[in-house]
């Protein structure tokens, strides 16, 4: 049966267009509707997703060189009783001890070429695509896991192909081992990029803040001392000039890890209003066109952003950043509010100057600018409520004055990154004014970015209850370090008055239980006033504002960059995978 669903499979998918990767929705929808012409149950609905996407992508698969295929292998196919393999930094460091079928994957994958990763929904394989090692992933992994690992993967236009497990079992599980076999030796037949990708762009993004690029694109002016190498420390800038010293820290700093989602945006959203060239099969050629103007304006907001962490670690008092002790830790908070204060600067200094900005027109410099303050002045406002109610006594908080505090916090970001990008690739001449092109696209993007932020915040707050033990060292800091959260302010507005008092009770400093106990407590009473259930209704809610907001909006690939972030920001905790069910019966062709 699973043979004749996959030829069906197969099928469906070679009807599909294969210039946009398919979304989440639509590859149900598709999947749904190949479930209702076969009569077949809606349990099937998970597998039949992986199987038609793997369908989808093997065309493209084919034209990527197995040296740039990274193949991702389970634990769970390891015999458990006397397995010998040990585990490093990237996962199971397999050996060759035909125990199980891993060896023999491993080793017919390598003679191919491929690089491989035994690491079951290991979070590096998006940050291996990105770094530039890989073009293609394909994997063998439990239903659920193939969804959260390679999902984003899939969103962003990377060929990838995998082969669910035949059960869940976390040991001595089975697979189709033909399947597998066939998928790694798919052939390789050397192809233009038929399916647009963003990952040219995210790599862009990821290169803009590497020392040899932001050199380029913002010359240090006051020293030349080598970036990113080893650990920041005092005593590496002891010996500096103390002028240069202070940029020297700054630009370190900035070299120093992140996800770089905010330049991602800016260039992709100036490449969405332009062409689209930066996603096709020329990518590398128009990526050379960028002209500086985006660049810097990408650069800029990674610049606030990081301006922001230095600020929030000595808000927080959080001791580590990007693997090293945080700047106020190693120079201590006088240096690292200045160096903070830094960024800040050097983030305006890159849109200010106007014979750099080559390629944007004064009047797009200038909105960049106002736009980029404006959401400053929001980001500030909303930091500034958190901290006034995280140091009162007062614990009572309302929802609306939670989502208020969301919308300030963590909107603007997504505006300021999407505006600018916009407004760079705008028609405008060069002596435009509000009444331009660009005009139309500025309450729609606040919309957008207001709904995705609040959604992104409120989801942030469930996965801390929902994750592992780290997550709940979060929330519980959340709910007794006094972090004004939706949650909080939900199950006080639905409890009844005993209800709330405990819940007080349970924030105040003089409770006698520990905290384990206290935040079970507190779970207990969320769980009592159906927070979760409530809060999870206003992400659907927050999403579908967004959503509407896109529909509305033209260019084709600025609307499918906006359903992009919608999908991938919006990852929500906990969401069940369609039962996996036996396909062994026999049943007839479909």
């Amino acid at each position: 049966m699973r043979e004749s669903l996959r030829a069906r499979c197969q099928q469906v998918a070679d009807r599909l267009d294969r210039s946009v990767p398919m979304t989440k929705d639509e590859l149900e929808q598709i999947s749904r509707r190949m479930l209702e012409e076969a009569d077949l149950p809606e349990s099937y609905l998970g597998w039949v997703m992986v199987m038609i996407s793997t369908s989808f992508w093997r065309h493209a698969l084919e034209g990527v060189p197995p040296e740039r295929r990274l193949f991702l292998l389970p634990h769970c196919l390891k015999h458990a009783e006397g397995c010998p393999a040990e585990y490093d930094e990237f996962g199971m460091n397999c050996k060759e001890c035909g125990a199980c079928s891993i060896a023999d994957f491993r080793g017919l994958a390598e003679e191919m070429g491929y690089r491989v990763l035994v690491a079951e929904g290991s979070p590096v394989v998006l940050k291996i695509i990105v770094g530039g090692y890989v073009d293609a992933v394909i994997g063998v992994a439990c239903l659920n896991v193939l969804e959260k690992a390679i999902d984003k993967v899939l969103l962003a236009g990377i060929p990838c192909m995998a082969v669910p497990l035949l059960s869940s079992d976390c040991r001595n599980t089975k697979v189709d081992e033909p399947w597998v076999d066939q998928m790694i030796r798919t052939p390789y037949k050397p192809a233009k990029q038929e399916t647009r990708s963003y990952v040219h762009l995210m790599r862009a993004a990821g290169d803009l803040l590497t020392s040899e690029t932001l050199d380029r694109v913002a010359p240090r002016l006051r020293s030349n001392g080598i970036l990113g190498s080893g650990e920041l420390s005092a005593e590496s800038v002891a010996g500096m000039d103390a002028i240069a010293a202070t940029e020297h820290i700054a630009f370190d700093f900035l070299t120093r890890g992140g996800k770089h989602s905010r330049p991602f945006i800016t260039m992709a959203a100036y490449d969405a209003m332009t062409g689209g060239e930066c996603t096709g099969s020329d990518a590398a050629m128009a990526l050379e066109k960028l002209p500086p103007a985006v660049r810097r304006a990408a650069l800029s907001i990674e610049t606030f952003h990081k301006a922001s962490l230095v600020h929030d670690d000595i808000e927080d008092d959080d001791a580590f950043r990007y693997g090293q002790p945080s700047l106020h830790k190693t120079f201590g908070v006088p240096t690292a509010i200045n160096v903070g204060d830094y960024l800040v600067g050097m983030g305006y200094r890159l849109i200010s100057d106007r014979s750099a900005m080559g390629g944007a027109s004064p009047a797009a410099q200038i909105d960049v600018l106002d736009c980029l303050a404006a959401a400053h002045t929001r980001l500030g406002e909303g930091q500034g409520a958190e901290l006034l109610w995280r140091d009162g006594t007062d614990r009572r908080l309302t929802p609306l004055d939670a989502l208020k505090i969301y919308s300030l916090k963590t909107s603007p970001a997504f505006e300021a990154a999407l505006f600018s990008g916009v407004r760079l690739g705008c028609d405008d001449d060069a002596e435009g004014d509000a009444s331009g092109s660009a005009a139309a696209y500025r309450d729609a993007i606040r919309t957008f970015s207001r709904n995705l932020g609040v959604a992104f915040q409120i989801l942030n707050d469930l996965g801390d209850f929902a994750g592992d033990d780290d997550n709940k060292l979060s929330a519980g800091g959340d709910v007794f370090g006094g972090r004004p959260t939706l949650l909080w302010a939900l199950a006080l507005e639905s409890l009844d008055a005993a209800g709330q008092a405990e819940l007080l009770s349970l924030a105040d400093s003089e409770c006698s239980l520990s905290d384990s106990a206290r935040l079970a407590a507190v779970r207990r009473l969320y769980e009592k006033a159906g927070v979760f259930e409530t809060a999870f209704r206003l992400v659907d809610k927050h999403q579908q504002r967004a959503e509407q907001v896109a529909d509305q909006l033209e260019p084709e690939a600025l609307r499918r960059l906006l359903y992009f972030l919608v999908d991938t920001v919006l990852e929500r905790p906990e969401i069940s995978s369609p039962k996996i069910v036996s396909l062994g019966a026999v049943a007839a062709v479909v």
